[in-house]
């Protein structure tokens, strides 16, 4: 996941100030282009000589290369981390560029915010569903730009006009004569051609690659195991280390008793730091077997009686009684709200969530005399860098990270304090060093999703449909966690109200505000960021809205959505491809979920059914999107897929809570996914478009909570407003606005207090 970073000026990275030249590195064809912002025209200059390092010259944020060898290199600034963007990517420089997908290869890009950083991002990043927004222009054009120019140093090599020329396959050919040549024979002469001053990018109708489901370019590697990511680093003479920090949060290290683990075999160091000891050994399971012999004395601070019902109780509070930032408020609210023919109110909690991805915290250091060198999955590689050379003392050019594909990183890699940490182990060792975490550390140390405490109310008219809707949003700052130095108290930060602020609905009278209560836990941003929160309240509250009008769901959306064509056209498309308001056996039912985010809007159907002893079967999701140009149908679904899979665990199984200062929560057995025979069939279908692409990485797991807190209702007429649902929260209503406790995980068999009405009978929205 994940969240856009702030402008370059306020934000965590450094300006870019990019400089806008291109240069020709011997041996071939080399243009630099810029990933600029929507609306931004991309720019390519002229190319000039550069000896050393091809990313050490021009200034933009990634590179085409093509060499005498025949090869096409990307060099990218965005990370693979399973969402398929290396193919995406390659995708739209193979369309421009006239060459097939399987001959570019592609290539992570160094650290360095002056050559690319992401607009949208305000530095080198992957995160916010917007490496392919980011680079739909910019890359095709510089693919476009590059053929125009292989292609006019062909022509000048024949004597003929650049008209009679044409591109296919990496292969010019002039076509009155049928003479040929490839691109690696004209890359030097090409490298001469002044660049165009203008291109034109083809015509979709004209599209022989995007649109297509092609292979990924990282399945092969995938498959026979060449690829490397950060966990399979190894390098000569390196040792393996865990470690534990203090479980209290904001605790510290106050003594170890090294003697039992110094006596297990392989145990070659221990390594203490403020606030946390690592174990080194030959090999993993020696450190972790001397990890666990050690005998550690902690400092538990000020955290040490924190409890989760605490932190909501503090969300609450502040919900009712601080001054909020109002994030947007048009129209008369207090006036439509005193004429309202009926108000409809609720409350809605949400628990803090970790991000668990399969791939725990890991990072290889070697710290030498006189440099640092890193081998990390991150996505944020300046990040890495910068923290590394703040504990070395080191320049940033003496700080050397290599960046690995990532499995699975849902926002916590966003932030590189680990692998500051893993400098400060391997600081005081002489060899490399392997830092990986286990599970439970993974678990137990995340940066959190924050908890929300959201009371939310609307006025209805005579026909049911909303007059005004206030929503009131309550809980910490990301970025005032994130940013070095914080976050203004007075300033709104939207991911916050992400989700909340701009309702694919026509509801002329709205307000929406934000109070900021900071939690004493770490947070970043999570897959779907505030849209995963702010969306499971507003589709929630909808659907509560059109029981209270007594209306249809879908015909309730419907109304509200005249002018909101992709949202309608999402609604019906699923709708239709669901068969919503066909019969279903009893006992069953279904919800649905309508949102816009990252640039996309989707439509979700979820059909359930509930057990006469509360468990719930997850039968069917059914998805409709339109996410504008898909550049890859297939990674479309299968990020859908994914993504819905991921919000669903977390609404049934999913939450992070606290007991004296310590998680809870230690690995998949009570903080758990899915599994196989758990999923829903999903089926997934696309609204045409020829809008620019817009985000799909997180788009479904936002659809998630919602979709399933509607179907429950659908199939038991019990409305449930706290996350996640589990059968402690439904026994005691499921529906108590002042409640301030944070519930434990869900536990088998699911939901089982929703056998009987009598036991669990929920209460109708407040109404007058």
């Amino acid at each position: 996941m994940s969240k856009p970073f702030s402008s370059p000026k306020t934000g965590p990275f450094p300006e870019t100030g990019a400089s806008r030249r291109a240069f020709l590195q011997g041996g071939g064809l080399l243009l630099g282009f810029a990933l600029l912002g929507a609306g931004v025209k991309p720019t390519l200059a002229a190319t000039e000589p550069v000896a050393g390092d091809v990313t050490a010259a021009f200034s933009p944020d990634a590179f085409i290369r093509i060499g005498t060898d025949g090869k096409i290199t990307l060099i990218l600034p965005n990370i693979e981390m399973g969402q398929g963007t290396h193919t995406g990517e390659a995708t739209l420089i193979a369309e421009e560029l006239e060459v097939g997908l399987d001959q570019v290869s592609v290539v992570d890009a160094p650290p360095n915010d002056k050559l690319y950083a992401t607009a949208a991002l305000g530095g080198q990043a992957t995160g916010g569903s917007t490496s392919m927004r980011a680079t739909w222009e910019s890359l095709r054009k510089a693919g476009a730009t590059a053929r125009m120019m292989l292609v006019a140093a062909a022509a000048a090599q024949w004597s003929v006009p650049v008209s009679e020329c044409g591109a296919k396959l990496g292969v010019v050919t002039h076509q009155p004569t049928g003479r040929q040549l490839a691109y690696d024979a004209l890359a030097d002469a090409a490298g001469k051609e002044p660049v165009p001053a203008d291109v034109k990018l083809k015509n979709p109708s004209d599209f022989e690659l995007i649109g297509k489901s092609l292979r990924r370019v990282d399945t092969a590697g995938k498959v026979n195991g060449a690829v490397i990511y950060g966990i399979d680093v190894r390098v000569p003479d390196m040792k393996v280390a865990t470690v534990s920090a203090c479980p209290v949060l904001g605790g510290t290290l106050q003594d170890v008793d090294e003697k039992a683990a110094r006596a297990i075999p392989g145990v070659r160091d221990i390594v203490r730091l403020p606030n946390a000891v690592a174990v080194i050994g030959d090999h993993f399971w020696a450190a972790k077997k001397g990890l666990e012999a050690l005998d550690i004395t902690w400092n538990d601070g000020a955290n040490a009686k924190l409890g989760s019902a605490d932190i909501m109780a503090a969300l609450k509070t502040a919900s009712e009684h601080k001054t909020p930032i109002m994030a947007r408020k048009e129209g008369d609210v207090e006036g439509r709200l005193k004429a309202a023919s009926k108000t409809v109110e609720a409350t809605y909690q949400l628990p803090f969530l970790a991000h668990a991805p399969m791939e725990p915290i890991n990072c290889v250091v070697h710290v030498r005399a006189d440099e640092c060198e890193i081998w990390v999955g991150t996505q944020v590689p300046t990040q890495a860098q910068a923290g590394a050379a703040q504990v070395t003392g080191f320049p940033l050019n003496k700080i050397i990270v290599h960046n690995h594909l990532i499995g699975g990183a849902f926002g916590r890699r966003l932030v590189a304090e680990s692998v500051a940490q893993a400098v400060a182990i391997a600081k005081q060792v002489s060899y490399p060093v392997k830092v990986i975490w286990t599970r439970e550390e993974d678990i137990q140390h995340d940066l959190y999703r924050p908890a929300y405490y959201d009371r939310i109310s609307a006025g209805l008219g005579p026909d049911g449909l909303p007059t005004v809707w206030i929503d009131h949003v309550a809980g910490g700052s990301v970025l005032g966690n994130y940013i070095p130095g914080g976050w203004p108290d007075d300033k709104l930060d939207d991911d916050a109200v992400e989700g909340a602020i701009k309702p694919p609905y026509d509801l002329p009278v709205i307000q929406v505000d934000w109070v900021r209560q900071d939690p004493p836990v770490p947070i970043t941003w999570w897959r779907g960021v505030g849209s995963t929160h702010n969306v499971f309240v507003v589709e929630s509250f909808m659907d509560e809205l059109a029981h209270a009008a007594g209306k249809d769901p879908v015909e309730y959306r419907r109304a509200l959505t005249k002018n909101q064509p992709r949202a309608a056209g999402v609604l019906e498309l699923v709708a239709e491809k669901s068969g919503w308001g066909t019969p279903l056996p009893a006992g069953s039912g279904r919800g649905i979920a309508l949102h816009d985010a990252f640039g996309s809007y989707m439509a979700a159907v979820l059909e359930i059914s509930v057990s006469s002893a509360g468990e719930i079967t997850l039968h069917r999701a059914v998805v409709a999107v339109d996410c504008g140009i898909a550049i890859n149908p297939n990674t479309v679904e299968a990020q859908i897929e994914g993504g819905l899979i991921f919000g669903l665990s977390a609404a049934l199984y999913s939450g992070i809570t606290f007991t004296n200062g310590r998680v809870d929560q230690s690995n998949f057995h009570d903080y758990r996914i899915l599994r196989n025979n758990e999923a829903p069939k999903i089926e997934v279908y696309h609204v045409k478009s020829l809008e620019s692409p817009g985000g799909i990485g997180e788009t479904a797991t936002v659809s998630a909570a919602p979709v399933l807190a509607n179907a429950i209702f659908a199939a038991t007429g019990k409305r449930l407003r706290s996350l996640p649902f589990d059968r402690n929260q439904l026994k005691s209503d499921g529906a108590d606005k002042t409640s301030v406790s944070m519930m434990p995980p869900l536990s088998v068999p699911v939901l089982a207090a929703l056998a009987t009405s009598e036991e669990t009978g929920e209460s109708e929205p407040e109404a007058a």
